[in-house]
């Protein structure tokens, strides 16, 4: 049996930090986000990438009744382009009307709230929920953590909020020679009782699903593309829509998930490498095989039509699908990272407590994933692309200015309350 294929995309845009020096911390109104090079960045992602990829996307839609895409649109991206993209929201709004693209849920701040606060994250996932609800009239069925950061728990919390899915990385030491292309069940696990009780409070939909299935990232398939689509060292270069359709067809199973940044498109794989033009010969390919795609909800409606042993897919430890060790470390795998990522959940009651929304909005936007990426001090291939990334000269910059910003902060927070603001303690993973 030919596998579906699910095609499955990341849009984000974090907010890049500005040079706030010493002593204009505590001065005047906070202002820690360097608007300038925000709008920049977004300007030439969304000429490069956003416009070009979503009229294509438009065009093979139109073109092609059976082919389906989805997306997680970050609450970041989303306030970007409300900021600095109108056309962009328009031009995603666009493809969401032709009913066969799916949105996915996520944490709104594209945050690592799950490691810390489960009220937080919980909270999160509810906002970007309605945000979804807001901007296009739907409502997500299926979860996509941020970074695909999974284990067990997560996969029953989410459960827990109404979601069927959730997506994760196909780690080989997980899988243990299995493959990553059927849909798996997570173990039984069972939360306290208050963590239970926050979900219920909190949770974005309306009752908890009965059972969640996870969909595997295939990372060798979704990485020919997204990174090695335009490495003239590697073997496969160059990678053709027929030699890639062999290869996807080849590997058998229920689905083959590709799972990627959308910004492989025209932005890390530029134009001139030839990869629209392979996108653009992907669903005719498809189509003249008989090869269906699908949304990870039609993925998990599909399995459960044909009812199979589902087997199990068991994180007792945290994985994503960043690096190559595939775990936490490229967000907290030094003492700078994991200093600033106590310190901002160490603010979590006290800045909750000042009842003030601008400073809640920046202590979320201060949570977003990419601050803690921009200090990794890794070497090799994997330091590469943490440096690609990063906006700042050094990892140590890019700790510099967000230990000013957390600073200012703190400061505004102890003004507020009236107390005196706590250094962070080192806070065991909840």
């Amino acid at each position: 049996m030919t596998p579906l294929i699910s095609f499955y995309f990341q849009v984000h845009q974090p907010y890049r930090l500005r040079d706030l020096r010493i002593d204009e911390i505590g001065c005047g109104e906070p202002q820690y986000f360097d608007a300038s090079k925000n709008r920049a960045v977004f300007r030439k992602v969304a000429e490069k990438c956003y416009l070009p990829a979503n009229r294509l996307m438009l065009e093979l839609l139109e073109s092609y009744p059976d082919f389906r895409i989805s997306y997680s649109l970050s609450g970041m991206f989303l306030d970007q382009c409300r900021e600095y993209g109108e056309d962009v929201l328009e031009s995603f709004r666009k493809l969401v009307t032709t009913g066969r693209v799916e949105l996915l849920a996520e944490t709104y701040y594209h945050s690592l709230s799950s490691l810390k606060s489960l009220a937080e994250f919980v909270t999160q996932v509810r906002k970007h929920t309605e945000a979804i609800q807001v901007l296009f009239g739907k409502t997500p069925s299926v979860f996509r953590n941020t970074e695909l950061i999974y284990r067990n728990e997560i996969a029953h919390v989410a459960r827990l909020m109404g979601f069927r899915g959730i997506l994760a990385e196909g780690a080989d030491h997980l899988l243990r020679g299995r493959s990553p292309n059927e849909p798996f069940l997570p173990p039984t696990f069972r939360l306290s009782r208050d963590r239970e009780g926050i979900i219920r409070k909190l949770r974005p939909l309306p009752r908890p699903a009965e059972q969640i299935h996870v969909l595997l990232k295939n990372y060798r398939l979704s990485d020919d593309v997204a990174f090695r689509f335009s490495d003239k060292s590697w073997v496969g270069f160059p990678l053709h829509a027929e030699t890639f359709t062999d290869w996807l067809t080849g590997s058998g199973g229920h689905c083959v998930n590709l799972f990627m940044d959308y910004e492989t498109f025209g932005e890390h794989q530029w134009a001139d490498t030839g990869i629209f033009d392979f996108l653009r010969a992907l669903p005719r390919i498809w189509q003249e095989r008989g090869i269906r795609t699908a949304t990870p909800s039609e993925v998990l409606a599909a399995w459960q039509r044909e009812p199979k042993s589902t087997q199990r897919y068991d994180a007792h430890n945290f994985i994503s699908w960043a690096d190559m060790e595939r775990d936490l470390s490229a967000w907290q795998g030094n003492r700078i990272q994991g200093a600033a990522l106590d310190a901002v959940y160490a603010l979590e009651h006290a800045v909750k407590a000042t009842g003030n929304p601008l400073l809640l909005e920046y202590w979320r936007r201060l949570q977003t994933s990419d601050h803690f990426y921009y200090m990794s001090t890794k070497y090799w291939s994997d330091g590469d692309v943490h440096k690609y990334f990063s906006p700042y000269e050094s990892p140590y910059e890019a700790y510099r200015r967000y230990s000013h910003a957390l600073c200012d902060l703190r400061q505004r927070v102890a003004a507020e309350t009236g107390s005196t603001p706590k250094k962070a303690t080192r806070r065991k993973q909840r």
